[in-house]
């Protein structure tokens, strides 16, 4: 028996708004039955005395600690800009003023 039929999938389908032939509604139901059967044998084999995990292996925050540090001057920063002012880079308008 199909774990999902083909009524269902033309259900989904309109929920989603999309526009799927009957070939098609076929063709789903068939993919996603074999979808719903392979989470269904997933669910089988989890085991309650295994705890979920979210990857394969153990991570490790390999980040270093933040760190207050001088930054660039101004001056020297907008040195190699080809346009500033006010202490600003210089850039050409790219929206309308709104009024």
């Amino acid at each position: 028996m199909a774990a999902i039929s083909i009524e269902e999938v033309a259900h989904l389908a309109r929920l989603a708004r999309l526009a799927v032939t009957q070939d098609e509604l076929e063709t789903f139901a068939g993919q996603l039955d074999v979808i719903l059967q392979a989470v269904a044998r997933v669910g089988e084999v989890a085991a309650a005395d295994i705890p979920p995990t979210s990857h394969a292996v153990p991570l490790t925050n390999v980040l270093r600690e933040d760190a207050v540090m001088p930054g660039l001057p101004v001056e020297e920063g907008l040195a190699g800009a080809p346009d500033a002012a006010e202490g600003r880079f210089r850039v050409p308008r790219i929206l309308e003023e709104e009024e």
